[in-house]
């Protein structure tokens, strides 16, 4: 198992290379890093001659990104504008791990990310906890009792739910939980922020605010995977195991929960597999929709804004997630399934 999960990563290695490669020359291509340095004012032409030189941008695309790999602090940098190399570059790239600055913010992409990533892991993992949860419970529901009449009606709503945008949940939860309840003079939900700056950051201000991202985020997701989990327990049910195991009189829980869901479960594990990673990068619309500080809303601020290093910073980290969770994903197959070996 050791060595194969060691192969994997160092497979890993030139995928990544590569897509830090086409992610770079797509962000190089969509805007102008310099337009304004993230400020309202249009830079002048002068000041972008001397930006561009400060910041590498007048070499050719090849060398900016081996700058952005590796680093330019074995070579130097024209910042007066006079021919010489006069200063030394600064980045040491990201394989040794340094990110660069925001260009909008002056931090280092690191700090920047490393503030965000507890607000994101904290509504993610929530998410889908509860995502997980009822998605299991709905589809084995579903399962045991096809076509009838709950499983009819369960289906329908599954499927409107499925199928509604996530813009169009989080603003109809926010109309129902916090408008609607407060006109009615129920307790309504928070719908901004992390917390209320009044009282602070405490565990129940946190709880309160996280509950109608959550239920936006879970919504679409417990729904798909409950049909997911739908087939495949129907599909895993008419096998010839599953029938002996009731021919033995053992328990319909047992049945069920042991027999049935654990080789139903391979299915589900790869889209949850798939999914993971991204919860690093959090919800871009849920996060602004709800002004939560997480990775989703400092993505959507700095992709606007050109903010290379920042936006680059985020994808690989998601990119390198993806990697690693395929691994475990891989391992869980071999947990869930003893037939499948790994050497």
């Amino acid at each position: 198992m050791f060595r194969y999960i060691l192969k994997r990563l160092l497979q890993g290695i030139p995928l990544l290379f590569i897509i830090s490669l086409v992610l770079f020359l797509l962000m190089m291509n969509v805007g102008d890093p310099i337009a304004t340095m993230g400020g309202r004012t249009i830079t002048r032409p002068e000041d972008r001659e001397r930006l561009k030189r400060q910041l590498g941008l007048d070499k050719p695309i090849a060398v900016q990104y081996l700058y952005w790999l590796v680093g330019n602090d074995w070579t130097k940098v024209d910042v007066d504008g006079d021919g010489i190399a006069d200063k030394p570059g600064t980045r040491k790239g990201i394989l040794r791990g340094d990110f660069g600055k925001s260009l909008v913010t002056k931090k280092p992409v690191t700090e920047l990310v490393g503030e965000r990533i507890p607000n994101t892991l904290l509504l993610m993992v929530a998410a889908e906890v509860v995502t997980i949860f009822f998605a299991l419970l709905l589809g084995i529901y579903s399962a045991l009792r096809q076509y009838s009449t709950m499983d009819n009606i369960m289906t329908a709503l599954l499927f409107i739910a499925y199928s509604m945008p996530i813009f169009f949940v989080s603003l109809a939860s926010m109309y129902v939980f916090a408008i609607l309840f407060k006109r009615w003079g129920l307790p309504y939900l928070p719908t901004v922020g992390m917390f209320d700056p009044e009282v602070g950051k405490t565990p129940a201000q946190v709880l309160s605010h996280m509950v109608l991202p959550v239920f936006t985020l879970s919504v679409p997701y417990f729904a798909a995977y409950s049909r997911y989990i739908r087939g495949t327990m129907l599909e895993v049910m008419s096998q010839d195991y599953v029938r002996t195991a009731r021919a033995k009189g053992l328990p319909r829980r047992q049945v069920v929960y042991i027999h049935a869901l654990k080789n139903a479960a391979m299915p589900i594990v790869t889209v949850i597999g798939l999914d993971l990673p991204f919860l690093l990068g959090g919800a871009v619309v849920t996060e602004r929709i709800f002004a939560w500080p997480g990775m989703g809303r400092l993505f959507f601020d700095h992709v606007s804004r050109s903010d290379l290093p920042v936006v680059m910073g985020i994808l690989m980290l998601v990119a390198a997630a993806v990697v690693i969770f395929q691994i475990i994903t891989d391992i869980v197959y071999a947990w869930l399934d003893p037939r499948i070996r790994y050497n």
